[in-house]
């Protein structure tokens, strides 16, 4: 395990309190683990803004596969940038609507625009883009 930091913060007793009951409600075991993950979520924001950083990420799209064209264009669009789609996994939730998730490695800037053109394409009826990060927190520099 690495070494621990521990350090303190002042907040208005409001904003500390409807944090208290953010961490309990989601199953943190401690308000420490709580302020880790919002600050692994931050900080890959922050790498995500940089278009050349190597990020990994998900495009989770919900449309109609009745739409033919549809469907080629968002095989298109995954076919663009070779190397970046590493999984597709296709899902019938029902006669109408499917569900793909879509695994992306590649440069922050690649991985938007892609994401932009799937969950952007006309047909789709719900997008998304999760980012996720390939830095170690113990690795990175301070």
């Amino acid at each position: 395990m690495s070494e621990l930091v521990r350090f303190s913060v002042s907040l208005p007793r409001g904003l500390a309190t409807r944090f208290d009951q953010e961490t309990i409600g989601r199953g943190f075991a401690s308000r420490s683990e709580a302020v880790r993950d919002v600050m692994e979520h931050f900080l890959t924001e922050r790498e995500w803004s940089t278009d050349e950083t190597e990020v990994v990420g998900t495009v989770v799209i919900v449309y109609d596969h009745h739409d033919a064209e549809l469907g080629r264009r968002l095989t298109h669009a995954q076919h663009e940038r070779p190397g970046s789609v590493v999984c597709v996994t296709h899902v019938h939730l029902d006669e109408r609507w499917c569900m793909e998730v879509v695994i992306l490695r590649g440069r922050a800037v690649d991985l938007r625009e892609i994401a932009d053109r799937l969950v952007g394409a006309r047909g789709v009826r719900h997008g998304k883009l999760v980012c996720a990060s390939l830095t170690d927190p113990e690795e990175a520099p301070a």
